[in-house]
């Protein structure tokens, strides 16, 4: 297993894991005089409502402080970004881009870094930089195994929850072995959503590794013929998928359907990747206070996601300060608070003033995970393709 610690002692050694540039006070503000009266188009996930009035809140914010107007571009899915913006660079277009900032990570940022479609690098110089926990949350500098490099600015955190009613899950499974055994108990009642959505791809990832013999491979780039690092998966899932809702013939399309089938009573435990979904959930009343939230003991699979800006943006002094804004610690308060987004801080809370410490002082909720597991980092960003392409040709039909 690859912990906390050791990921520590192996970035560390790293050369872009070494301390920051610090900004420049007076280019700083120079960004900010040149942002004011610009309009930046923010391409970003549209399919939470608390997401969308978190942008909303934060538009209002960035109007009145630096006279920015800011755009929500809603997306149903971050490729949509990508494409577009490649196929822009395509056509020659340099600048006057569609696109000025966007909410990335993974694949999408992988690519994008790649193919030269990311502005950059400019997120250590942001004044807020200096606030994000590098050293206690590493992966605001790795993404998906990738190299930041600063051509994105780490926006929140996010780990593999399991989440069930308690008066049902009595002995919440804290183990993929453990998983199988009450899936053996309980059929029909756990499924997982149909890849390539990413809740889906992420619980094949954490079958992948925790069945793994040598998790090594896994954290470079995807081999032209990766079958026999797969196989684990593969055997795994044909034991677990005849015990799965609808014996693993049909799959739901998001983590949102299979939290109203929990919410319904037809699925025991679903799956998210925000550690206080249940509890925002229980909050708004849509879930009853009995539900509880864990992890599987030896770690799940956590990330850090980002804020990019596309390489031909047209507002890009706007953007970076959209950016920085939402580093700031009143913008990471309001997001990790519940009872707006309930999203977990990238910042160290340590580094924080007090009065801005203060912010974070919500407490625990009903639902909230009670004893966090150690952080799995993501595998290789390239062996997302792998995964879906084979688990397509397997179980898709």
């Amino acid at each position: 297993m690859i912990d906390r610690r050791r990921l520590l002692a192996a970035a560390s050694l790293l050369p872009w894991f070494g301390p920051a540039r610090a900004a420049d006070p007076a280019a700083w503000e120079r960004t900010v005089r040149a942002a004011r009266g610009q309009t930046v188009y923010f391409n970003a996930w549209a399919g939470s409502d608390r997401v969308n009035a978190y942008l909303q809140w934060a538009a209002g914010e960035v109007a009145q402080r630096f006279g920015i107007q800011l755009e929500h571009v809603k997306l149903g899915d971050t490729a949509e970004l990508v494409k577009r913006v490649r196929a822009e660079k395509a056509a020659g277009r340099s600048s006057g881009g569609s696109a000025d900032m966007g909410w990335i990570n993974g694949e999408n940022f992988l690519t994008m870094k790649r193919e030269g479609l990311l502005f950059g690098p400019f997120a250590e110089s942001l004044p807020n930089f200096a606030l994000v926990d590098v050293a206690g949350k590493p992966t605001t500098r790795i993404d998906f195994s990738e190299p930041v490099e600063g051509y994105e600015a780490a926006w929140g955190m996010a780990q593999f929850t399991f989440y069930g009613d308690s008066r049902r899950v009595a002995q919440p499974p804290k183990s993929l072995a453990e998983l199988l055994a009450y899936a053996k108990k309980n059929p029909g009642r756990f499924t997982y959503p149909r890849p390539p959505n990413f809740h889906g791809t992420t619980f094949l990832k954490q079958v992948l590794l925790e069945t793994a013999a040598d998790r090594k491979p896994l954290y470079a780039p995807a081999p032209a013929d990766p079958a026999a690092l797969l196989s684990p998966l593969w055997r795994t899932l044909d034991e677990l998928h005849p015990l799965l809702w609808r014996q693993g013939k049909q799959f739901p399309a998001s983590n949102a359907v299979m939290r109203q089938m929990l919410a319904d009573g037809e699925l025991h435990i679903t799956l998210t990747f925000n550690p206080n979904e249940a509890a925002n959930e229980i909050a708004a009343k849509r879930l009853p206070e009995t539900v509880i939230s864990w992890q599987h003991a030896a770690g799940t699979i956590g990330n850090t996601h980002f804020l990019a800006i596309p390489f031909n943006a047209r507002a890009k002094e706007g953007a970076q300060v959209v950016i920085d804004f939402l580093q700031s610690p009143l913008a990471q308060a309001r997001k990790a608070d519940i009872r707006h987004w309930g999203d977990p801080t990238v910042l160290a809370i340590d580094k924080l003033s007090a009065a801005d410490r203060a912010l974070f002082s919500q407490g625990s909720a009903p639902g909230s995970v009670v004893q966090g597991a150690p952080v799995l980092p993501e595998p290789h960003a390239s062996w997302v393709e792998a995964i879906e392409r084979e688990w397509a040709r397997r179980y898709g039909q």
